[in-house]
């Protein structure tokens, strides 16, 4: 769910304002949320990075056919709503909901040291895909390797301390 952001070590970007719905100042929402609708949950965003970050505060939320709608404090009408176009959502890591055991956030994979189960470097994940079956891991290093995540089967163990995901997987496919 999401990536964790670089301007901002305690947050997550969980979306995108694709631009503005409507003359009323609501916004058209991106989710990398899974539901996409989880979204919506969060009561407090901040668009944008760095310097140029701002909160608001969500008023109103819904799903509009396959579109996912917001309204921000702050922001009531179009003009507003479409300067806000491209912008990150990006929410508190203290505000995502708690993990059970041996799950892990897509963010807290990226960027992990991947090694067969004799210690063969494969790389580090890059980024994960959706399949529908179930999501892939992409590694990144000499050649480029497209890992079931399936815990248990392919992957082995993840060590977020570490920074070293374990996995049963031929270094040649």
């Amino acid at each position: 769910m999401g990536t964790a952001s670089g301007d901002q070590p305690d947050c997550v970007v969980l979306g995108e304002v694709l631009g503005a719905h409507g003359v009323r100042g609501d916004l058209r929402i991106y989710s990398w949320t899974r539901p996409r609708e989880n979204i919506l949950e969060y009561s407090r965003w901040t668009l944008g990075a760095g310097s140029e970050a701002e909160q608001y505060n969500v008023a109103a939320t819904r799903v509009q056919g396959r579109h996912l709608l917001a309204r921000l404090q702050g922001v009531d009408h179009r003009d507003a709503a479409e300067a806000l176009r491209g912008q990150p959502i990006v929410v508190g890591r203290d505000a995502l909901p708690e993990k059970g055991d041996h799950e892990y956030y897509w963010w807290e994979l990226k960027g992990l040291a991947v090694e067969t189960r004799d210690g063969h470097g494969l790389g580090r994940v890059s980024g994960l895909m959706e399949t529908g079956a179930n999501d892939v891991l992409v590694v990144d290093g000499e050649k480029r390797h497209l890992i079931p995540y399936a815990p248990g089967r392919y992957v082995e163990s993840v060590d977020l301390v570490a920074g070293r995901m374990r996995v049963d997987w031929d270094p040649e496919f």
